[in-house]
């Protein structure tokens, strides 16, 4: 399996009156990128907001670390920092 970061772009009528292009990311992992594609277009977000994909890139090293996926069963242990957070950060 192979992590994918997928770009997209959307209209939203409650930003600007739906004027300006939005756009977004959010990771797929997909034994190719042809399922990539199609695993992201059964997104919740994705198929609410109408998106269409802007691009596709494979993610197997970053900064110099190679991307190496592990199976897990359990809880999500995503941990986000907010803007404010980040900005204390020295």
């Amino acid at each position: 399996m192979k992590l994918y970061l997928i770009h997209v772009g959307f209209y939203d009528s409650e930003l600007m009156d739906g004027l300006y292009e939005q756009h977004g990311n959010f990771f797929v992992v997909a034994r190719n990128v042809k399922e990539a594609k199609t695993r992201a277009k059964m997104n919740r977000v994705f198929q609410n907001k109408n998106m269409h994909i802007d691009g596709i890139q494979e993610l197997t090293l970053v900064d110099g670390y190679r991307v190496n996926l592990v199976k897990e069963t359990g809880t999500k242990e995503t941990v986000n920092y907010s803007y404010d957070e980040v900005k204390k950060l020295k």
